[in-house]
């Protein structure tokens, strides 16, 4: 007797559809394998790995510290030259920057009155300071003094610097 066959299949013939997107996919190649319990996998390390990664640790630090050492010692850079150049600085502020009983000639590079103090008995001496009087309203006596400059500006106050003839 023969076993009654149901009806046909209609999908024998068709190959499989591909799954949905949100559908988990099978990885190609063998199946992973999970440790036993109470194992862990440790993942292999490489000694020359360690090695590259501790020179160049060592090259960052080396360099840096270089660098600082060489900045705070090197007497004719870093630290030296901006020392220097402060210096430089304030020593031409202090040219330009008279105070009462100093000599000047008087400049005028840029159309502005530039004072430099020079040696009283020197033959470019031109003023003798005889007062400076704080206040941006303040202007010398014409009476007592030849010549006046007035400051605005420059540090804290504006101020007027009198002058008299050498």
């Amino acid at each position: 007797m023969r076993a009654e066959e149901g009806p046909p299949n209609r999908y024998q013939n068709h190959p499989p559809q591909q799954p949905y997107a949100g559908a988990p996919q099978q990885p190609y190649g063998p199946p992973h394998q999970q440790p036993a319990p109470g194992q862990q996998r440790q993942p292999q390390r490489s000694p020359l790995r360690g090695l590259i990664t501790a020179v160049i640790i060592l090259a960052i630090f080396g360099g840096g510290a270089w660098y600082v050492w060489d900045y705070n010692t090197n007497p004719n850079g870093g630290k030296a030259k901006k020392e220097a150049a402060r210096a430089e600085r304030n020593a031409a502020a202090k040219t330009h920057d008279p105070h009462v009983g100093d000599c000047v000639k008087v400049d005028h590079p840029n159309g502005e009155p530039l004072p430099t103090i020079v040696d009283c008995t020197s033959p470019s001496a031109q003023y003798k300071m005889g007062a400076r009087l704080i206040g941006a309203d303040k202007q010398c006596d014409r009476s007592s003094y030849d010549y006046s400059i007035s400051v605005t500006g420059r540090r804290m106050a504006d101020y007027t610097m009198c002058f008299t003839k050498v």
